[in-house]
Formats: structure tokens, sequence, C-alpha cells
């Protein structure tokens, strides 16, 4: 009998443990914590989740991909391949045949021919794009044989013009010209420079000065060169005395110490194919640092419940994307507070907001757009997108 009943308490004590257990897991899953088990993956080396969760009193519907960096790669790519213009990240995503794509960077968004002009820095494959704005934060990519380097850093990137013997600190590299700036545009940004009439061009093919256009503008740039134009007070002053037909001129990119969470000075340099900028820095370290005044962004840009696109660096070393609905009953958006906590709970050791509002927008082979845009059209035209590609099998 005492052996029976002791059976018999095993047997209560193992189911109370079975329904406490029970009630634990329903719990997490109506908080919406992102667990293990709710990972689902898609393809070797992509973790896809969908989250609802409560955040400062409000709903709000996360979508998140989780990637192992030897089996995928990470491209940044402007629309069109060019320096300006938008499409879809849905588009630009199956025109380079990718098997996810987020919203990236910043851009103009109007109604003139320089819509999609990138706000801060931009590199890619190699070619720089758009100069840094505010040295603000920035996302680094190399894509080696069998891994994708990532760094999350604050990036000041910028180009300097050299004319003959003469060095100039370009204002700018492919996007609009006012006066007294001078700018460069290189083949990426298109046929021609779209200058307005005045101030000074100056082509330049195989790093020699090739013609010298005074105040037509909108020169045609040659597939090998650059063209350097100067507004109105500048040309006459600084870059009339320097070319001459013939003399040599070329680009160099300058940079400054990469501000990073990894050991040391980091120096940009050519070997990273791409680079995105974004604003505010979130976590660095492994702790949270929204560098919003450094960045020079407006506290309520922090703190009012926006639609989010954000990349992290995991502690695992896997690589984090994120996209947070927003602007409507079914999601009420997200303040990057409350955005860094959730990504630290995560295990975000470095963490960067990207483009967001409409922009928002993660899209995936076989399933399409995943979040809801906020836009009333849907999925909005962007400049540039973060697309995951997978690797081949070894």
């Amino acid at each position: 009998m005492r052996i029976n009943k002791a059976v018999m308490d095993l047997r209560v004590i193992r189911g109370v443990f079975q329904r406490a257990a029970l009630c634990l897991i329903c719990l997490c899953a109506l908080c919406g914590q992102s667990k293990a088990q709710d990972w689902q993956t898609l393809k070797p080396g992509v973790e896809y989740a969908q989250v609802t969760k409560e955040i400062s009193g409000l709903k709000v519907n996360m979508n998140l991909l989780r990637l192992d960096l030897t089996k995928v790669r990470l491209d940044v790519v402007h629309a069109f391949d060019k320096a300006i213009g938008v499409d879809t990240p849905s588009n630009i995503a199956k025109t380079h045949r990718a098997f996810a794509a987020i919203n990236a960077g910043f851009f103009r968004l109007d109604t003139s021919q320089w819509l999609g002009e990138d706000v801060g820095a931009l590199v890619v494959n190699h070619h720089l794009l758009s100069e840094s704005h505010e040295k603000r934060i920035a996302l680094l990519i190399n894509n080696h044989l069998r891994t994708t380097e990532t760094i999350i850093g604050h990036l000041n990137l910028n180009c300097t013009i050299v004319v003959g013997k003469y060095d100039f600190p370009g204002r700018g590299i492919n996007r609009q010209r006012g006066d007294y700036e001078m700018v460069a545009y290189t083949p990426a940004f298109g046929p021609s420079t779209l200058t307005s009439a005045g101030g000074l061009e100056v082509v330049v093919a195989n790093r020699r000065v090739v013609s010298i256009n005074n105040a037509s503008g909108n020169s045609m740039i040659p597939r090998n060169g650059f063209v350097v134009s100067a507004g109105k007070g500048v040309g006459d002053m600084m870059l009339q005395p320097a070319a001459r037909l013939g003399a040599f001129s070329f680009l160099r990119i300058a940079y400054n110490e990469l501000k990073s969470s990894q050991r040391g000075p980091i120096l940009y340099n050519e070997r990273y194919e791409d680079v995105v900028s974004g604003v505010p820095q979130l976590i660095r370290n492994g702790k949270i640092d929204i560098t919003w005044q450094e960045e020079k962004v407006s506290k309520s840009f922090v703190e009012t419940r926006h639609p989010r696109t954000a990349v992290a660096k995991l502690k695992d070393g896997k690589f984090l994307m994120i996209t947070v609905d927003g602007r409507s009953e079914s999601s009420g958006g997200i303040g990057l507070q409350d955005l860094a906590e959730y990504l630290l709970s995560l295990g975000a050791v470095d963490a960067m907001n990207l483009d967001g509002g409409g922009s928002t927008t993660m899209w995936i082979d076989g399933k399409g757009v995943v979040n809801h845009p906020s836009d009333k059209e849907g999925e909005r035209k962007v400049s540039d997108a973060l697309l995951v590609t997978l690797r081949r099998p070894k």
C-alpha cells in the first residue's frame, strides 16, 4: 500500500508539473516572445519569425529574419543599379535573384528628377554612390568566399577631387549640385549630370581632362571617367585655374576612423563591397546607445511610434533583420528605445535603425511582402534595398 501510494503521489506531482509547463508555453505564445520554437527555417541559414507583442500599451506586429552569414550573403543594391531612381524592394530583389530583402537607406522622396538620391553614405560593389551625412551610423559589408563580414559604426566617407596639381574637397557625389558647391558625377549616376546651366564642368576620361564645359551644364559622363561640376562662384574662382585639357585628374575617397564596437580603429577602405547608412545607432557593445543627438536627428523622430526597419549583429554571430508595422489599428509602431530594448533581448550586440515609415518592407521569396506597409498604395518604391542571397552548397 505504501508503494502504491508513493506511485500515485509521483503521478500527481508529475501531472501538476505538466500542467504548469503547458501554461508557461501558452503564456509565452500570448506574450509574443520569439523563443527558439517560434523560428521557422525557410532555407539553410535563413530563419523567419512573426511576432505580435504588446509594447508600451499597444499591440505591435513584427517580422524577423535571422541569418547565418556562412549560408547566405548580403548585398546593398540601388534601384535600377543607378545612383538615382526608385523601385520596390520586391522588384529589386527579384531583379537580382535574391531570396529576401528589406528596404535600406534614407533617400530623397519628391517629384523631381533627383528622386531616389540617397541621403548618407552609399557604396555598391566598391563604387561610391553617395557621401556621408553628419557621420551617421552605417552598415559595412564584405562578402568573402565562405562568410560575410559586417560592421556597424559611424563613418565619415567623402571624396577628394584631384584636377592637375590641385586637390578640392568634394561637397558631394552623384547628387544635385547647388551654387557654391563642387560635386562629382560617376557613370553609376547615369548618362549625364542633369545639372542646370551655369557654373563649370570638367569631363575626365582615363584620368585625363578631355573637355571643359562652361555654363552649359548637363555634361555627358564617360564610362571610363567622371565629371566635376562646380556651381556659380566656385567654377571661376577654383576649378577654372586648375582645369587644362590633358591634365591628370582622379577621384580619391577620403575617410576617417570608423567608430565601431570592434577593438582598435577601423578604417574604411575599398575592400568593403557595400555600405549603407541609417540613423541612428541603437546598440553598441551589447548596450543601448541611441546616438540621435550626435547624428543630428530630432527627439520626436526617436520617441514617436513609427513603422521601423532595423538590423543587428547577434552575440552568436548571426545577423538579424527586423521590420515593425505601424500607423494602423492592428499595429501601433514603435519608438527607438523600445526597439533597442527588444533587439537587446534577442541577443543584439550592435544595431542600427534604417529608413522606416512608409518605406518599411520585408519581402521573402515564395511568401511575398510579409509585413503590412503603412502607405495606402502598399509597398513603397525606395532608393535601395538590403538583399539576402543563398550561398551555393559546398
